[in-house]
């Protein structure tokens, strides 16, 4: 970490916008790669020069539009370089974007759209285009669509590049009009309207200033523990909060960052690119982790003895290293045997060059974490909100401790509850939901953020996050169950599940609903009999019934008694963002699955 009087100077001097912070990022580095995009097979690149040149233009093309400051740009694609052109533009406008995830419903876009007031959307595909053609008369605000990659109309909507000729054409006659707007934005001006994804309830829109992003740049850049000689590889939803803030620590450090949004690319591409970091949701590991256990049973039982015999040696070796406990020589010994058979192997597998990967989003299971540090892969975890402008908390690669988000950042303020809720205060931390003032009275109090997070903090500042305050549920018997722990503790056992949902609350006993990995499953169906039949067949089979049965089993020895599940439900489908299950940030919507199965569920108990 940096100096403190010098942490203390980055974050009293930091730009007063994004624009600022970009344009300065432009000038100091101007040759430099800044992003890399997947275009066919290959990638090609954007120095920061080219950068600023091309969203000066998409700028001015806004004004030429007549979106005034802080007026709302809505943004309606997934991940990908034109969407941080798209977002980094209507911040140097004085705009300010209003994220919207591109699995949306029609009406669920036309209520942000509307909320918002939004009066130019930026659209990826005809697929967004179509949604609102469909709800255009409820939309009167809306002047103009502006698409990547859709059919232009001409009038209504218009391509990137038509955007950008207009762009020009202003330019031209006013070279100085996007600086103007640059210089005129104040540190706190409205910089993003986030609609948070929600686990219940309808989405709220998050109101973040240009301060809250620049200082979570700086707040990042004074750990000091990424440089502009790192590469990172972004595939995050950008309409998220976590996306965002991996942005704006990019702006301020100035390393490049390869793009791209495709999720069932990103092992692929990690091969190709290499990066050095990756932030990351935990389903990807738990994916991975499962996916790497899953191929080392399907190689035979001597690889299978070798692998396992490999992690007993990697997870000793890790126990000690993070214990400040000396390695004897033998147990190196065997230790470097291994990495050279297996470890380095699945290092190769993320590309080899990765120093750590960032989780958030969600809780991560500290047997993962663990697993991952013992093949030499560290992850990092985080912590923050939506409303927290996402990151306040974070491990760093010389001093974390798993099963902990890490520290708070400088500068941010934590203090927990007489019942355990965590409380932040901080620059990072919104000026509201839009539109919601009582919301907003209910969760901000004397510049306190009420998370709904149940934690603790130990000796050395480290915040442990122990559920959500209110999926908390109490079972008949009186004992009060954390379902998050329970979910990450099944994940971690059994390879095969995608997700789980425990479920208890009023309830004389604990049950579950859980869902199949659709890959992961196949390799098992193959050495069960199962070989060529449909998902549906293999997870309704009773073989695969007695599998999760016997995962379940060994989950509940971990289990206090009245936390272990005694009956269980096995879903014939993988939960999904379409059906409104999950969000598109991958989190479980659990009322929404209990409502689902509400029938099933009850059938349980009776």
């Amino acid at each position: 970490m940096v100096d403190r009087s010098d942490i203390r100077a980055l974050l009293d001097n930091r730009p007063p916008s994004v624009g600022r912070m970009f344009f300065d990022r432009v000038a100091a580095t101007p040759d430099r790669e800044a992003y890399r995009f997947a275009v066919g097979d290959g990638w090609e690149s954007l120095t920061w020069q080219q950068t600023g040149d091309r969203v000066t233009r998409i700028a001015a093309g806004l004004i030429a539009l007549g979106v005034e400051a802080e007026q709302r740009v809505a943004i309606a694609s997934g991940t990908r370089l034109e969407w941080i052109l798209a977002d980094l533009a209507i911040m140097s406008a004085g705009a300010a974007t209003t994220t919207v995830y591109p699995s949306s419903m029609a009406e669920d876009v036309a209520y942000i759209l509307g909320d918002s007031d939004s009066r130019v959307v930026f659209a990826e595909d005809d697929a967004q285009v179509d949604k609102l053609r469909e709800r255009r008369t409820d939309l009167p605000a809306l002047t103009k669509v502006v698409t990547f990659d859709g059919s232009a109309d001409s009038d209504w909507v218009i391509g990137l590049s038509d955007l950008e000729r207009l762009g020009e054409e202003l330019l031209s006659d006013d070279p100085d009009a996007v600086s103007r707007r640059v210089e005129a934005t104040r540190p706190d001006s409205l910089a993003t309207l986030i609609y948070t994804s929600g686990t219940t309830g309808r989405a709220k829109g998050v109101r973040l200033r240009h301060s809250a992003w620049t200082y979570e740049g700086v707040a990042v850049q004074s750990l000091d523990i990424l440089s502009v000689d790192d590469l990172q590889y972004l595939w995050l939803p950008l309409a998220h909060s976590f996306g965002k803030v991996l942005m704006s620590i990019q702006l301020a450090i100035g390393f490049p960052t390869a793009v791209d949004g495709r999720i069932d690319k990103i092992i692929d591409n990690l091969a190709v690119v290499k990066p050095t970091f990756m932030g990351a949701a935990p389903r990807i590991f738990e994916k991975a982790y499962a996916r790497i256990k899953t191929m080392a049973a399907d190689e035979g039982v001597v690889k299978k003895k070798i692998f396992d015999r490999a992690f007993k040696v990697g997870l000793e070796v890790s126990r000690r290293k993070l214990a400040g406990e000396n390695v004897p020589p033998h147990l190196a010994a065997q230790h470097a045997v291994f990495d050279k058979l297996v470890f380095a192997k699945i290092r190769d597998r993320f590309g080899g060059r990765v120093r750590f990967f960032i989780s958030g989003s969600a809780a991560l299971n500290r047997d993962i974490a663990e697993w991952f540090h013992a093949a030499g892969i560290l992850i990092l975890e985080g912590y923050g909100l939506t409303e927290t402008s996402a990151a306040i908390c974070v491990n760093l690669p010389t001093h974390h401790k798993f099963g902990t988000v890490g520290p708070p950042f400088p500068d941010t303020e934590v203090r927990f509850a007489d019942d355990g809720e965590l409380l932040i205060k901080g620059p990072g931390v919104m000026d509201g939901y839009h539109n919601l003032d009582d919301a907003t009275a209910e969760t901000l109090s004397e510049g306190w953020f009420h998370t709904g997070d149940i934690g603790e903090a130990d000796d050395e500042g480290f915040i442990r996050i122990t559920d959500r305050k209110k999926d908390l549920f109490k079972t008949s018997g009186g004992k009060y169950v954390a379902p998050q722990v329970i979910e990450g503790k099944f994940k971690a056992v059994c390879p095969y599940a995608s997700q789980v949902v425990v479920h208890g609350n009023a309830r004389n006993f604990v049950s579950a609903i859980v869902t199949l990995d659709p890959e992961a499953i196949e390799g098992w169906a193959a050495q069960h009999g199962l070989a060529g039949k449909s998902y549906g067949e293999i997870v309704s089979s009773e073989a695969a019934r007695e599998m999760v049965k016997g995962y379940i089993d060994q989950l509940n020895t971990q289990l206090n008694r009245w936390e272990t599940v005694k009956k269980f439900i096995v879903l014939d489908r993988d939960l999904s963002v379409e059906n409104g299950e999950i969000t598109p940030s991958l989190k479980v919507r659990r009322k929404a699955v209990e409502d689902h199965y509400k029938q099933e569920l009850d059938a349980l108990y009776a």
